[in-house]
């Protein structure tokens, strides 16, 4: 029998395109996009579609039963930088959001949960060189709280409710087809937008700051990748350390200059050096790799010849500019 798959949160930078990608495993019928509003038509047009708030028990229950879904992705989050600047809000949505979907399963109205983490999990006190699985995790920022939390929860309704909970820390995510929303490492994707459109960028963080990254079809084949690994694999119900590059702006530019020649950089740190600040520089991820048999596809130097062919592409049939 064919799963039966809610995305909740399916309008987001993640969500979106894993919807797609769900969509063309399993077929159109058998993925729910959902989300709280219209606000991304290219989901919202491509298939059944419902509105869902991730924050109502009972609207994601109802959505559940409606269509009888047996794996539910919860992607609804408010991201790191955002958070910042709404503190309580996004502990209720990243919190409430999490309880619901792990309570329907604890009741048995579904059979397998997909929930991100990230890198935020870590802080200032946590190696940053090659950041083990297991290590100090004493997170700065609202988001990395609600994700540590969030772990240690997922790993109690595994231990006690036998959930079949599964997560990933995502690095940070870099993908041409939608734009970052609200993220510490949203440099990395304005950057090839300003290049393609001969704008300078000025980034918002400091040139060495080195981050761990990942394109987005690496992250879309991890998440399909956990999520289609026998159970007994998954050996980690709190969430996986992930891993596919890690570069600092300066690097990112300069990939970018053996394409582009006369893209210019400059550098205004704002109060998210602060937070990158916070996180580490590289992520050993061998766990993942042994396991599941983690591997990724895309260098800095792959991701960046896709990223300015694809957005040239994009914008030859657009007028539309990122400010």
């Amino acid at each position: 029998m064919n799963s039966k798959i809610l995305i909740i949160g399916a309008c987001g930078q993640i969500g979106s395109e894993l919807t797609f990608k769900l969509r063309s495993l399993y077929g159109d019928d058998n993925v729910i996009a959902s989300d709280i509003s219209y606000s991304n038509l290219d989901i919202v047009n491509s298939g059944i579609f419902e509105i869902v708030d991730a924050q109502d028990y009972a609207s994601i229950k109802v959505c559940v039963e409606k269509y009888n879904i047996d794996t539910v992705y919860l992607m609804a989050a408010m991201l790191s930088a955002t958070g910042e600047k709404y503190p309580m809000k996004a502990w209720n949505l990243n919190m409430t959001s999490l309880f619901n979907v792990l309570n329907l399963a604890r009741a048995k109205f579904i059979e397998k949960i997909f929930w991100p983490s990230s890198i935020a999990v870590f802080g200032p006190t946590t190696p940053r060189e090659d950041t083990p699985q297991y290590t100090v995790m004493e997170p700065s920022t609202v988001y990395g709280i609600t994700k540590q939390v969030g772990e240690r929860w997922c790993e109690y309704y595994h231990k006690n409710y036998d959930v079949d909970v599964r997560s990933l820390r995502y690095p940070g995510i870099i993908s041409w087809k939608t734009l970052p929303g609200g993220g510490t490492t949203d440099y990395a994707v304005e950057i090839y937008h300003k290049a393609i459109t001969g704008k300078a960028y000025e980034c918002f963080l400091s040139e060495n700051t080195a981050l761990p990254m990942m394109f987005m079809d690496d992250a879309i084949k991890a998440t399909v990748d956990i999520m289609t690994a026998d159970t007994n694999a998954v050996k980690i119900r709190s969430s996986y350390n992930l891993s596919a590059m890690s570069f600092t702006p300066k690097e990112v530019a300069a990939s970018i200059k053996k394409h582009i020649a006369d893209f210019e950089i400059s550098y205004n740190p704002d109060f998210r050096q602060s937070i990158a600040d916070s996180w580490p520089s590289s992520i050993d991820d061998a766990q993942a790799r042994e396991d599941w048999d983690w591997s990724s596809d895309f260098n800095l130097e792959a991701m960046t010849n896709e990223m300015l062919i694809q957005l040239s592409k994009k914008y030859a049939t657009s007028n539309k500019i990122i400010e």
